[in-house]
């Protein structure tokens, strides 16, 4: 079994910092798994490690997209698949780094093997209600309807697509079990700061996004042609710039709603990741001395092991 090890937590953890020190001490490379970080040019609200701040490490999956291109969780399974292969080929360590767990689920669990997205099928049903979304749906696969929130538009009009194109349940497709990564041994180590004092660090960051360019990285994405609806604007710290260009928010507004939403965030990533099977979970930043020693020793006994 080849070794992988993933470092999960919340924004503002330390997750990057973290990466490469274990990298460095490791013969490894990291693989990005965040959303926001694969597309090119969102560096500044992204917190993208510079590359004169990567300690020479090789980064993987960052800046692999245009910000109007379609990156689903499956194409990145399939990409992070082969990088990691690839990475194991020259006898390193592949250090998956970031906070989007989907990304990280489709790729060690698998994704259920239903069709592709259809852009022309879902606006068509974004047009829909929510509420009729939801009727729809317990009319087609009552069992999908009684496990997503009649709030939930997204998964709604996913099972919608799904069953529409497959012209099955959702739920039955899900039985026919996923393709799970194989041939890995994974170690997977969590960030857990306390809550307050990840919040003030949050709210410290973004305030620190903003007066070190965001708005004006913003400008200049909108000036190279891009959509103010391209999807990683919709992002939080840059959805808030939107408002602001446009007039619909100060620049205090700006930051405050910013704040909120990221710590909104940061919440539901650890209640995501908390969910995850045999994680080793460290109570602190991953930039601070004690839990990197802590991280240096899970993982040195995680090796011994192998």
């Amino acid at each position: 079994m080849t070794a992988l090890i993933a470092i999960v937590g919340p924004t503002g953890s330390g997750k990057s910092e973290l990466g490469l020190v274990l990298a460095g001490r490791y013969e490894g490379e990291i693989v990005n798994f965040d959303s926001i970080q694969v597309y090119r040019h969102f560096n500044i609200g992204a917190a993208k490690l510079p590359p004169q701040e990567r300690r020479g490490i090789p980064h993987h999956l960052i800046d692999i997209l245009e910000p109007d291109e379609v990156f689903t969780a499956g194409e990145f399974a399939r990409r992070a698949g082969e990088t990691v292969r690839e990475i194991c080929a020259r006898r390193r360590l592949p250090i998956l780094v970031g906070g989007t767990g989907f990304y990280l689920r489709a790729l060690v669990d698998g994704l259920f093997p239903g069709p592709g997205r259809n852009e022309q099928l879902r606006q068509r049903l974004a047009r829909r209600a929510p509420d009729r979304l939801h009727r729809l749906l317990a009319r087609l696969d009552p069992a999908a309807a009684r496990r997503i929130h009649p709030h939930d538009v997204p998964k709604m009009i996913r099972a919608l697509e799904v069953i529409v194109l497959a012209r099955r349940p959702v739920t039955e497709l899900f039985r026919q079990g996923r393709q799970r990564l194989e041939g890995f041994r994974i170690l997977k180590i969590g960030l857990t700061p306390e809550r307050e004092t990840l919040y003030n660090r949050i709210n410290r960051r973004t305030e620190t996004m903003f007066s070190s360019g965001l708005i004006e990285e913003v400008r200049q994405i909108l000036a190279a042609g891009h959509a103010e609806t391209a999807k990683p604007l919709e992002s939080h710290g840059y959805r808030q710039v939107l408002q602001h260009l446009r007039g619909e928010l100060s620049l205090q507004e700006a930051i405050f709603s910013a704040q909120r939403n990221t710590r909104q965030y940061a919440k539901r990533q650890v209640t995501w990741f908390r969910r995850e099977q045999d994680v080793h979970w460290l109570r602190g930043f991953g930039d601070e001395p004690e839990i990197q020693r802590d991280a240096l020793e899970i993982v040195n006994s995680w090796l011994a092991r192998e």
